[in-house]
């Protein structure tokens, strides 16, 4: 999924980073014009650990007022997580792109297709 929104990016003419949320850094959030936050569903509808960790850190850094793309999978249930998440971030006072993507298990070609346009609907976020 990843992958897919970064290409949605560079598909229009941006450049775009990858970076697992082990590897990135608060700096790289302030530096960015916008941030894609990416996590499965675990548990019982949470998000990931690692995920929440970086979340916090950037709470308590005090970043917010940037766009932020949301996406994620699911095995079952009905998306809770992914909508918790997005709430948290726009309370945060991030400006959330829609109300972020998910997709059940791995995302098939219909699937890498709403990726892509996720990505061009980040850019979009950017320029309104």
């Amino acid at each position: 999924m990843a992958e897919a929104i970064k290409e949605g990016i560079e598909e229009q003419g941006e450049n775009a980073i990858l970076k697992s949320v082990e590897e990135a850094t608060l700096d790289d959030v302030k530096e960015s014009k916008a941030v894609v936050l990416g996590s499965p569903a675990m548990g019982q509808e949470e998000l990931a650990e690692e995920m929440d960790v970086f979340v916090k850190k950037i709470e308590e850094a005090g970043i917010k007022d940037k766009v932020v793309g949301v996406f994620g999978s699911y095995n079952w249930g009905n998306g809770e997580w992914l909508r918790d998440f997005v709430k948290r971030l726009k309370d945060d006072g991030f400006k959330v792109v829609d109300e972020g993507l998910k997709i059940q298990l791995s995302p098939d070609q219909q699937g890498l297709k709403m990726c892509r346009e996720y990505g061009k609907m980040i850019l979009e976020k950017l320029k309104s």
